[in-house]
């Protein structure tokens, strides 16, 4: 008796099951992304419909909390139509900056200031972090493929500081292809962007469940100890001396990746527009330097507009970074306001 109640329960319970899967495959079928063809494979999933709530104590010790966000396509910001997007902004954590309220960042000066004098235009930002020269190329042949409609005017590359440093691991080479190389991520990569009901699932925790990060330490210690800002003229100076037989192997790998972003320009027929950057103290980096000078030979080359802002900034004060590379609120609104009196569309 016992055991015909058993296996009536484990063959209701198998039924039920089945009639369970099939809905689920029908629902995947209908509703997700597996055999649409811009569906996003195994890139951007970390980076895509991503909301975390922040909370930073920034240099001056004021607490703030404020929400991060990515969208669908995996933008920072709202939700968008691509077809819309006619101006993107491709950058590294500096462009990022997630560790400011989105409103503070370089990109969202940037557009209020194109508001407030009349431009219809709006700056659309992809940065990620760590991205170098050969991760935009790798945003033009595996991520922005992916997204319909999507046909931008002019692409603003800011770059300069990671492209100083080619160390070539698996967390710097993660950083600008935006997937893992292990089988079993790239197959959970797969199913996480792809899954009608896993993105449904996704929404929901973002909505009431999502992630809290803190950053407490918004200085770094001893940063501004000594400082002394080297502006281009001083640069000039002080990195005269002749490039070594290792500078030039870097210089020439720089080259490389600028000349396959050159091919890239070409095929999808934007307009770039180069901006080059400093570090906290200007350009007593010789590698930062040297960096740069290569990016403008580069766009002089081509005839591409570019915004030297190691030549227009000649001055930053203490408070400006919080690190080496990463702007504060006020070092943020300083820079896009060079860029902005120096855009030439």
């Amino acid at each position: 008796m016992i055991m015909n109640i058993i296996k009536k329960f484990f063959k209701i319970f198998f039924y039920n099951f089945l009639i369970l899967l099939f809905l689920i495959v029908i629902i995947e079928i209908i509703f997700g992304y597996w055999f649409k063809k811009n569906n996003f494979g195994i890139y951007m999933r970390s980076e895509r419909n991503k909301i975390v709530n922040i909370s930073v104590n920034h240099h001056n010790n004021e607490k703030i909390n404020f929400i991060y966000k990515r969208n669908f396509y995996g933008f920072i910001g709202d939700e968008f139509e691509p077809k819309d997007v006619k101006i993107v902004f491709e950058g590294g954590s500096t462009g990022v900056e997630m560790w400011k309220p989105h409103e503070t960042s370089i990109v969202s000066v940037l557009n209020n200031m194109l508001k407030d004098n009349g431009e219809n235009k709006k700056i659309y930002n992809s940065s990620v972090n760590g991205k170098s020269i050969r991760g935009y190329v790798y945003d033009f042949n595996h991520w922005f493929t992916k997204i319909p409609n999507f046909e931008p005017d002019y692409v603003i590359f800011y770059l300069g500081i990671n492209d100083r440093k080619y160390v070539d691991n698996e967390i710097v080479r993660f950083f600008d292809e935006q997937h893992s190389i292990k089988k079993s991520k790239m197959v959970r990569d797969y199913i996480k962007n792809n899954s009608f009901i896993l993105e449904k699932i996704k929404k929901i925790k973002n909505k009431y469940f999502a992630k809290n990060y803190s950053q407490y330490d918004m200085n770094k210690k001893d940063l501004y100890k000594d400082f002394e800002y080297i502006d281009y003229k001083k640069a000039i100076k002080l990195h005269s001396i002749e490039i070594n037989d290792e500078e030039k192997n870097h210089l020439s790998i720089l080259n490389i990746r600028l000349e396959k972003l050159n091919n890239i320009i070409a095929k999808n027929k934007f307009t770039p527009i180069f901006i080059t950057q400093i570090k906290f103290d200007g350009l007593s980096d010789r590698r930062m330097f040297l960096v740069n000078e290569e990016i403008k030979k580069f766009t002089r080359k081509n005839n591409y507009k570019i915004v030297p802002i190691d030549e227009l900034i000649t001055k930053m004060s203490p408070g400006d970074f919080y690190d080496e590379v990463h702007t504060t609120i006020a070092g943020s609104k300083k820079i896009a306001e060079i860029i902005y009196k120096n855009l030439v569309w």
